[in-house]
């Protein structure tokens, strides 16, 4: 199998779709972040598959920026860059989760605490030293780049187009959470993660229908020929 670009999008599509898949199922179910949680084998689990989920969701909007870099424009790169940081500083938060938490918790579950009730957007009660800067970081990014993202994929107008205003508005419906208290914040997970299938599915079929075209259009072409002689 040779690699080329069309093949390349087409898996980045994929991954995207797996990526929407995975944001949306790790919040299933998922039992309140707290130090007594993140010793469990639960939390690695779900840890991991965030950490999986971010690292797939950055190869799906390489693919869907690439796919459109010139239609795109600036607004396009920009939202690209900002969007990627976000799911890289995600990534970061995910994986410190995943490897040091786990350890922390039975010998600082008041610190642990303390950070969690900032990723669920409370307040810490004490001082959680830069995990503060790198939480607000990722927010910032993710929510801002979804925001740019979604409006330059819409711009382009080569991907589904209900699923860039889908992400564009998820991202802005995110901010709303501290202003609903009584409403599970893991639901505002479910129109980014829809938006990332819909994305993902269009990048890969889009491009798959033109490489069947042209397979179709390769192997017909000698019969034709000897149709002719």
């Amino acid at each position: 199998m040779s690699i080329t670009p069309a093949r390349l999008a087409r898996s980045a599509g994929l991954a995207a779709v797996a990526a929407g898949l995975l944001f949306i199922g790790v919040q299933i179910s998922h039992p309140p972040l707290d130090a007594e949680f993140a010793t469990t084998t639960e939390y690695t689990v779900r840890q991991s598959l965030k950490v999986l989920m971010s690292g797939l969701s950055l190869v799906g909007i390489t693919g869907m920026y690439l796919r459109q870099v010139k239609q795109a424009g600036v607004l396009g790169l920009i939202g690209y860059l900002v969007f990627g940081a976000g799911y890289l500083l995600m990534m970061s938060v995910e994986v410190i989760g995943a490897v040091v938490f786990p350890t922390l918790a039975r010998m600082a579950p008041g610190y642990v605490n303390d950070v969690f009730a900032v990723v669920t957007g409370g307040h810490a009660s004490g001082d959680i030293g830069l995990m503060q800067l790198l939480n607000l970081a990722s927010a910032a990014t993710f929510l801002g780049g979804g925001l740019l993202f979604g409006i330059g994929l819409f711009r382009a107008n080569i991907l589904a187009r209900w699923a860039t205003v889908l992400l564009a508005a998820g991202s802005v419906a995110t901010l709303a959470i501290p202003l609903l208290p009584q409403v599970n914040e893991r639901l505002f997970a479910i129109p980014t993660g829809v938006a990332m299938i819909g994305l993902g599915y269009s990048l890969w079929h889009g491009l798959r229908a033109p490489a069947a075209r042209r397979l179709n259009g390769t192997v017909s072409s000698p019969l034709h020929q000897a149709g002719a002689k």
